[in-house]
């Protein structure tokens, strides 16, 4: 997906970087470059690179309506185009959404199903294997999970399911070649 305003209207995304001077590498007189930012959608793990207005007044940590008038063009990026600071700032952007967002990462544990006869949704997660698995989807069966407290008293061995969404989450936004997607979006 390239200059794209339309696909974004109802996306909100959270700014990992705003240069207001554009991008250092840009060898162009500073009147004519652009204001710029980097974000990351909330829904889909989506990296975005903001064309910004002149006027927009943004910080890291804020969150966007991709669709508003302060953005003139949002085009999707790799983990690799991200500007160091939003690199940085990635993983605890990450982990505020899941947060924020708890009961839609705690359904991931109640509703993940197989992906193939061998390989189930919970096993793309690092650290969780056959048996962690197992427990998980016996425990899910007596009641659904509310909560990650929940998750982590009920299931022995899983001791911080923010952190393991977390890291597949980053995983799947840094590796171009996976082979399954959960939460982050890559543009072909």
């Amino acid at each position: 997906m390239s200059d794209s305003e339309s696909d974004s209207d109802a996306e909100t995304a959270v700014i990992l970087d705003h240069l207001p001077h554009g991008r250092s590498d840009d060898d162009r007189p500073q009147y004519q470059k652009q204001p710029l930012a980097y974000a990351v959608s909330t829904d889909e793990f989506r990296l975005v690179e903001l064309t910004l207005a002149a006027d927009a007044d943004l910080s890291i940590g804020d969150t966007v309506d991709l669709g508003a008038d302060l953005i003139e063009t949002a085009r999707t990026v790799a983990y690799g185009d991200l500007s160091g600071g939003a690199q940085s700032e990635l993983e605890y952007v990450i982990e505020d959404v899941i947060e924020e967002n708890e009961q839609r990462f705690v359904d991931f544990f109640n509703d993940a199903r197989p992906i193939t006869t061998r390989l189930h949704a919970l096993n793309l997660l690092p650290g969780i294997g056959k048996k962690l698995r197992n427990a998980i989807l016996d425990e899910r069966k007596r009641k659904p999970f509310e909560s990650f407290e929940e998750l982590t008293d009920r299931v022995d061995g899983l001791h911080n399911p923010r952190e393991v969404l977390a890291d597949r989450i980053m995983e799947e936004i840094r590796e171009e070649d996976l082979k399954y997607r959960t939460f982050a979006r890559r543009e072909e």
